[in-house]
C-alpha cells in the first residue's frame, strides 16, 4: 500500500487545530535541514486568518515578516486578531508563537469580490512545462543522483517545478546571468475543492523560488553555498481565483542587492495567460560564517 500523496501531505499540513476562539494550532514536520520552511508558516498563518473570515470574501492581500527562525519539529499555535469588519473588506493579524516566541507575524485583507475595469501585463512567451525536465531530474542528470537528505525532500515535495531556462552549475556559467527566472509549478496530485487551501498551498509554493532571482549573479542555485539567506519579509497580492493544483507560471526578478539584502519581486500566471497573484519579497544575503554586527552567531540560519 502506497501513503498519502505529497498533495495529501501538503492538505493535511494546513489543517490547522483549532484549540480555542481565534486560536489555532499547526504542524510543524521535522524535516527541515536548518529551520523551518518560511512558506509553511506563511501558508499556515493565511490558513488561521481564513478560517475566521466568512469564505465568500477572499484574501485578496498580505503582507508578512519573518522575525525568528522556527524550529522543525515543534508545533506552532497561531494567533488572530480580528482587527476589523467592514462592509467590504475584512481584516486579520496573526502572530505565530513557538514555545513563547513569536517568530512571524502576517496581516491579511479579504474582500468580496466587486465588478472593474481590468488590464494587465502579459504572460512571457516560455515553453510548455511538459517540455522542460522536472527540477529533481535535472538535478540527478547533473549529480548522477540526489544527496540523501535531498532525495527524502524530492519524494516529499508537495510542488512539481520544472525552471524556464537550464540551471547553471559552476560559477563561470554566471558572468552574463540576469537577476530573473521563470519556473512552472503545480502541486503534486489533487488539492480538493476548498479555494482558501489553494491560496494557502500557493502561498507556501510562492517561498519556495523567489529568492532565487537574487541569487542567481552570485552562485549556482544548487552546490557549495556562498551565502547565509534568510527571508526576511513577504507580500501578495490575489487577483483572480486559481487552482494549485494546475500549472501556474512564476516569473521572477530582482531589481536590487545590496546591503546584504535583496529584493525579489514575482508575477504568477495560469496556464491560461491570466494574471493571478504578485509577491514580493526581500531576503537576508550574508556571506557564510560572517557574524551579524553586534551580534553573537546562532544556531539556526542568519541571525537579524
Amino acid at each position: 500500500m502506497t501513503g498519502p500523496s505529497p498533495a495529501e501531505r501538503l492538505v493535511d499540513l494546513l489543517n490547522l487545530e483549532e484549540i480555542d476562539l481565534n486560536i489555532f494550532r499547526g504542524r510543524s514536520p521535522q524535516e527541515s535541514l536548518q529551520r523551518v520552511f518560511g512558506g509553511q508558516v506563511a501558508g499556515q498563518a493565511l490558513v488561521a486568518a481564513g478560517r475566521t473570515v466568512d469564505a465568500a470574501r477572499p484574501v485578496h492581500s498580505l503582507h508578512a515578516y519573518f522575525l525568528r527562525p522556527g524550529m522543525p519539529g515543534v508545533p506552532i499555535v497561531y494567533q488572530v486578531e480580528r482587527v476589523r469588519d467592514g462592509r467590504s473588506f475584512t481584516t486579520r493579524r496573526v502572530a505565530a508563537v513557538q514555545q513563547g516566541r513569536t517568530i512571524f507575524v502576517l496581516t491579511a485583507s479579504f474582500h468580496h469580490p466587486e465588478p472593474g475595469f481590468e488590464h494587465q501585463l502579459p504572460m512571457p512567451d516560455v515553453p510548455e512545462p511538459e517540455t522542460l525536465p522536472r527540477l529533481a531530474d535535472e538535478i540527478r542528470e547533473h549529480l548522477g543522483s540526489l544527496p540523501v537528505p535531498f532525495e527524502r525532500m524530492a519524494r516529499r515535495q508537495a510542488f512539481d517545478l520544472r525552471y524556464v531556462e537550464r540551471l547553471r552549475w559552476d560559477a563561470s556559467e554566471l558572468a552574463d546571468v540576469e537577476p530573473r527566472s521563470a519556473v512552472w509549478m503545480r502541486a503534486i496530485g489533487s488539492l480538493g475543492d476548498d479555494p482558501l487551501v489553494h491560496t494557502c498551498a500557493l502561498t507556501y509554493a510562492s517561498d519556495m523560488t523567489l529568492l532565487d532571482a537574487v541569487r542567481l549573479p552570485m552562485e549556482p542555485l544548487w552546490g557549495q553555498r556562498n551565502f547565509d539567506t534568510a527571508s526576511l519579509d513577504h507580500a501578495m497580492w490575489f487577483h483572480r481565483p486559481f487552482r494549485a493544483d494546475e500549472w501556474f507560471l512564476y516569473q521572477q526578478e530582482s531589481p536590487i542587492a545590496t546591503g546584504a539584502r535583496g529584493l525579489a519581486r514575482g508575477l504568477i500566471f495560469n496556464r491560461s495567460g491570466q494574471l493571478i497573484v504578485s509577491v514580493m519579497q526581500e531576503g537576508l544575503f550574508r556571506a557564510a560564517g560572517a557574524r551579524p554586527p553586534g551580534r553573537q552567531p546562532g544556531p539556526s540560519g542568519p541571525q537579524r
